[in-house]
């Protein structure tokens, strides 16, 4: 595709006046207005001239011209002789020759291509060395950034050049985006589109004054008239560009340094140039960071080039191979060309040769494309403590990490990790998290760092690293865990008896310390089956009864199922019952709440109550008569449940401890609860009056964030049975009690759940008003990405929530825990 119109002929001096014009200006240091003026000639007559439309002016308008540009005989000669060759030559007439085939050329520099002031151009575009290569017919998605591109066209006379950087890791389809924009726009930019691969990932990148010689050999600048200078190529190149309406494509660029004399200083002229790395020191560049595409970009784009025959044929299996390539582009593209070469492989076939990770990187490749060396370039490129930091990177369990986690793993000190990561960041080989301070591998480029790993670092030095961090992991989690226990509420002031291995970073506020154990869970759960795993059971247990408490404040996690039922088996497995007792009654706990499996649990229940009797353990026989009683509520056994309760409440009183206290108070509120869900909700009132006034703070000896918490379940319970009673006045009182309390024992998810049943007696009391606002408010709580209500809950909601701005609508108006739901223990139905 030509670049610009510079009209030669067969002598090739035809057209090369407008070359010549422009070249010797930018050397004079003249602006196209400067020399109009000096000359006593229009400015549009100049732009004429130098954009070729006037290919060979009059004498006396070059002698104006060399004046003014203070050329002396020999250079107001060749100017002259430059002009001449452009005249029309007067020659007798002779029979046309037959018309040559025409150089393929874009649309956008056909001879009738419009010149961006509204006129036509009259001469076709040379064609240029730098030619757009084609655009990719199954090009798919992009649209967000290409709209971002447009609007960047959009200004007529831009007062600063428009430069676009199209970055991100290897393999999303950078130059592809950028070829494919430039095709797109060619039309808005008839002085030409042009390409050039800068080789950012080659040994030797393109150097600027090479960079600059191409560029200007493309506009149209001879070999012989290419200064020698690096700078004055670079004023010669954005003098042409100057007026000129091109688009230019700097594909694969190394560094600011290698760019920056590449860049227009002003016109028209839209850059775009495509990089791995952020170029953080490039200045005045509008940055358009890809990412993977979503899962139906991803499987559409392996439609378009497998066949929508083939892929609609299997769309489970499509996406699966979707998933499997990251939704990478580069990967898709490899994965739809394996399948596209092998018209007999069906997709379910290929998703069976990816799965296996350690060969997953070897399939992905088709002909000369493969995703290991589009990642190796990036990686040979970094300086080795970097590459170091990228290897061990992949040791991290989560999707995500910090920089202390990397740090550990690396063996590095934080504040170097914290360089590197920049570095890796800044490489397009780590992205930001959507949390702050954390750090993301895609997939693919996580198994090619753990491929690294393994070929360039000894076995026992990766296994020491899993070990440390994993111990360091381990120490805090427990000291977190800690934070939560009664007895640390009740001495905040003391010497922890496990002290954080890292005092320096160590979660400050409790608050802290939860944020740190759920957003660091996949590391320390990691850890946790690892030391299972290498038999230090004796910290497996540990870490785990560190754990109990906080795992009150998140009742919705399965995670909890792994950790108890690796410290049931490692207390098995050191030989000691009364910690398997514990753990077992934890263990039943963790089904019973968190996955609401009730024959699971009441196993479980009955294998600690039987070995609690057996060891004479009265607490733990009277937390497992609790549990066995929460699996048969929620198995709708209630009458067996509601003994099971009573009798855990007796033995609980025998205890004589805080402990034995709190124990009784939740055997009784969960009495209670049955009584109601079994139809008795009067005796359930009264039950439940007599639990909230032993809970309250000051009432008995419990300390008082539990106090609080037990308060807030009591009085959550009152106000059910309150509503199953319809009385909507008391149960509002109640309701608002028990909101008090939560908030005092920081348990956001049960506020969300008061809240919603707030609501309901709001709207029973016809004030839709503040119901529709508390509702609201419920349903806000319940999209945040911790909270911990059900789909149920949040249909409940929106239900009530159109009975009241519809009042003809069908109310959803039932109390939270009615018998018309399953029943279950639910958040905070037991502490433990």
């Amino acid at each position: 595709m030509g670049a610009v119109a510079t009209g030669a002929d067969d002598s090739g001096t035809t057209g090369q006046f407008c070359l010549l014009l422009a070249q010797t200006r930018a050397l004079a240091g003249l602006t196209q207005e400067e020399l109009a003026h000096a000359a006593g000639i229009s400015l549009r007559a100049i732009g004429d001239m130098e954009r070729g439309r006037t290919r060979g002016p009059q004498r006396r308008t070059v002698q104006a011209l060399a004046t003014a540009l203070g050329l002396d005989r020999a250079g107001a000669a060749a100017l002259e002789q430059a002009a001449q060759s452009g005249r029309p030559r007067r020659t007798p007439q002779a029979p046309a020759p037959a018309p040559a085939p025409a150089p393929a050329a874009s649309p956008a520099a056909s001879p009738a291509a419009d010149s961006g002031d509204g006129t036509a151009r009259s001469t076709p575009a040379v064609p240029s060395a730098l030619a757009l290569p084609r655009d990719i017919a199954d090009f798919t998605a992009r649209d967000d950034a290409l709209a971002e591109l447009r609007a960047q066209t959009q200004e007529p006379a831009p007062a600063h050049s428009r430069v676009a950087l199209v970055c991100g890791h290897p393999g999303l389809g950078k130059t592809a985006f950028a070829l494919h924009a430039a095709h797109t726009l060619a039309h808005q930019f008839p002085d030409g589109q042009l390409s050039l691969d800068l080789m950012g990932m080659a040994p030797a990148p393109l150097s600027p004054r090479e960079a600059l010689a191409q560029l200007l050999r493309a506009l149209g600048v001879p070999d012989s008239t290419v200064p020698a200078d690096t700078q004055e190529r670079a004023g010669l190149y954005r003098s042409l560009l100057r007026d000129r309406r091109i688009v230019l494509v700097l594909d694969n660029a190394a560094d600011e340094a290698q760019v920056r004399p590449l860049l227009p200083g002003s016109g028209p002229t839209l850059t775009v140039i495509t990089s791995r790395h952020t170029l953080p020191g490039l200045e005045s560049v509008h940055r358009l960071p890809l990412r993977v595409l979503t899962p139906v970009e991803a499987t559409t784009l392996l439609s378009r080039i497998a066949g929508p025959e083939r892929t609609g044929a299997e769309p489970d299996a499509t996406t699966e191979l979707a998933r499997l390539c990251g939704h990478l582009p580069l990967a898709l593209r490899i994965a739809g060309q394996r399948l596209a070469a092998r018209p007999q492989q069906r997709v379910s076939q290929l998703v069976r040769q990816l799965i296996a990770e350690d060969d997953r990187l070897d399939t992905l490749q088709a002909g000369d494309l493969r995703i290991r060396a589009a990642f190796a370039l990036s990686y040979e490129k970094l300086p080795a403590r970097t590459q170091l930091l990228l290897r061990r990177c992949s040791l991290t369990a989560g999707p995500d990490f910090t920089a202390s986690a990397a740090a550990a793993y690396s063996g590095l000190t934080l504040r170097q990790t914290e360089r590197h990561l920049e570095e890796l960041t800044d490489a397009g080989l780590l992205q930001p998290a959507a949390a702050p301070e954390r750090h993301r591998l895609h997939d693919l480029l996580r198994l090619y760092a753990g491929e690294r790993l393994a070929a360039e670092e000894d076995p026992a030095d990766t296994a020491a690293a899993r070990e440390r961090t994993g111990s360091w992991m381990l120490a805090r989690a427990t000291a977190a865990g800690l934070r939560f226990s009664p007895e640390s509420e009740q001495n905040p002031g003391g010497v922890p008896a496990h002290p954080d291995p890292d005092p320096a970073t160590a979660p400050v506020t409790l608050a802290d310390a939860g944020r740190w154990l759920e957003e660091e869970h996949p590391e320390w759960l990691a850890a946790l089956h690892h030391a299972h795993a290498t038999g230090r059971h004796q910290q497996v247990v540990d870490t785990a009864e560190a754990m109990h408490w906080f795992s009150d404040t998140l009742l919705h996690w399965d995670v909890w199922v792994q950790v108890f039922g690796l410290s049931a088996q490692s207390a098995r497995a050191l030989g000691d019952r009364p910690a398997e007792a514990v753990h077992l009654n934890y263990l039943a706990w963790a089904h019973l709440t968190c996955l609401h499996e009730y024959q699971q649990g009441l196993d479980l229940g009955r294998e600690a109550l039987e070995l609690a009797r057996g060891i004479q353990d009265g607490q733990q026989e009277a937390w497992a008569l609790t549990y066995c009683g929460s699996a048969l509520r929620g198995l709708r056994r209630y009458q067996e449940a509601i003994e099971s309760y009573q009798w855990a409440a007796t033995v609980f009183t025998t205890l004589g401890t805080p402990t034995g206290q709190l124990g009784r108070l939740v055997a009784a509120r969960l009495a209670g609860t049955c009584l109601r869900e079994s139809g008795q909700a009067e005796a359930a009132l009264e039950a439940h009056r007599r639990v909230l006034a032993g809970c309250l703070p000051g009432a008995g000896p419990l300390p008082s964030r539990a106090s609080h918490l037990m308060s807030g379940f009591a009085a959550h319970e009152l106000g059910l049975d309150q509503a199953a009673l319809l009385q909507w006045s008391e149960a509002e009182q109640v309701y608002r009690q028990a909101l008090t309390h939560f908030e005092a024992a920081s348990r956001p998810d049960s506020m969300t759940r008061t809240l919603t049943e707030l609501g309901t007696a709001l709207a029973e009391l016809n004030r839709a008003g503040e119901a529709r606002s508390t509702l609201q408010e419920a349903l806000t709580a319940l999209a945040a990405p911790t909270a911990s209500g059900s789909r149920e809950t949040r249909r409940r909601i929106r239900a009530q929530l159109t009975a009241l701005r519809e009042p003809d609508a069908e109310a959803v108006l039932l109390p939270m825990d009615t018998p018309t739901v399953p029943p279950g223990p639910g958040p905070g139905t037991v502490v433990h």
